[in-house]
Order: structure tokens, then sequence, then C-alpha cells
């Protein structure tokens, strides 16, 4: 087997000060067929300047089978996204590492990556969701110390306010413990939206969950985290 590229083994610490604020959500917009908010929109979760098309990743991943070197972009190119998503669930401590599994599991499954299934992006996040759940006791634990530690009222509606708590140094006590209080699969999958900024089709291929329970979940996490707020729906 390839040993994996050194950049796995630098460790993701020497990255976080590039890692940036993903762009605002807009709370409960929906398509007129009440599908994705994001199907047919080119400006929501449009990708930044420069980021790969998903065809890129499949060819280069499927590359990295044989020049295991390859996977060094894969790598460059959604780091930041994943830590972003995983320091916001479970703190850049556990992040660290974390982040370190996801990439280097994703390096040894490379070879089973189907892109007739999807594409290499919510693979990586499904991935690390999955470690995520292995540390659900520190998620509880930051959710608990993030309760005591109030922060001022994030403007706009509860993704942005999910959004904005969950990346500043504090977070409103009231949605902390809200998020706490959420079942596990709710909780990936708003998380997965707000922090990841994922499609609901790619939350589908992440989870490995069918497209609509995606939707079911989340309205269901959106009226919880609503009532925690105060907010009404629109």
């Amino acid at each position: 087997m390839t040993n994996p590229p050194e950049v796995l083994h630098a460790g993701p610490h020497e990255r976080r000060g590039r890692v940036t604020a993903p762009p605002d959500i807009t709370a409960g917009r929906r398509s007129p067929d009440g599908g994705d908010p994001r199907a047919g929109d080119p400006a929501a979760g449009a990708p930044e300047a420069g980021a790969p098309e998903a065809g890129d990743d499949a060819a280069v991943l499927a590359a990295s089978v044989r020049d295991g070197d390859r996977f060094t972009a894969v790598y460059d190119r959604h780091f930041d996204g994943v830590y972003r998503y995983v320091a916001g669930r479970l703190g850049p401590q556990a992040a660290d590492d974390v982040v370190a599994e996801t990439f280097l599991a994703a390096f040894r499954r490379r070879a089973t990556f189907d892109a007739a299934r999807g594409s290499v992006r919510p693979w990586l996040f499904g991935i690390a969701t999955k470690l995520v759940a292995e540390h659900r006791r520190a998620e509880a634990r930051r959710y608990r110390a993030l309760t005591a530690v109030g922060a001022e009222p994030a403007e706009g509606g509860y993704e942005d306010r999910v959004l904005t708590s969950v990346t500043a140094e504090g977070m409103q006590p009231r949605l902390a413990k809200a998020l706490g209080a959420l079942a596990r699969k709710d909780r990936d999958v708003v998380l997965l939206v707000a922090l990841g900024q994922l499609s609901h089709q790619e939350v589908a291929q992440a989870l490995a969950i069918p497209y609509g329970t995606v939707g079911s979940r989340l309205n269901r996490a959106r009226r919880k985290l609503r009532a925690s707020l105060g907010t009404e729906g629109p």
C-alpha cells in the first residue's frame, strides 16, 4: 500500500490560521417546489473562485490510487471546510485529531470511492461526521461549556445564528443548550448545512440517507431551534 503523503503527517494545526468563516445562510429559504433552497440558484452556496469541480476531485482521487502524493491536492482543497465543520462541533483541540483521522481514513479508502454515487466533498464530510459521532461526549461537553459562556445575540434567522454562534468564541446559552438537546441525527443535518455549507443532496450523500429524510430532519431541527431562540418561522 502506498504510504500517505507527507502533508498528512504534518498535522492540521499547521493550516488552522487560514481557515475562514463560511458565507451567511439565508434561513428557511426554499425553492418554489419546496426542495433544496440552493437548487437552481447559482448565487446560493456557490463555490469560491478557483474551487475545483467535483469531476476534478474524482479524477485526482482516482490518480492518487497509483500515486499517493496526488492525494495532497484533495487535502489542500478540502481541509479548510472540513476543519471548520469539525472545530465548530468539537472545538479546535479535538478537531486537530479528528480532521487528521478524516483525511487518513479517506486516503486509505480512496480506492473504494465511487464517483457514480456522488462527489468527493460530501464523501469527506461523511467520514468526518462518523468520527465526530465517536467523540459525542466531547461534543456534549463543548455545548455544556458554551452554555455558560454567553455571546452577543446574532442577527438574522436561525441558521445565521447557528453559524455565527458556533464559529465565534462564545455561543448564546440558549442555542448551545438547544443544539445539545437535538437528536444526533438531526444535529448532523443542521450542522452539515450551517457549518459545512452542504446542499441537501450533498448531506444525503454524506450521511447515506434519502434526500427527503434530509428535509424532514432539518425541518424538525429548525422547529426546535426556533423555539429555543424565540423566533418565528417564515
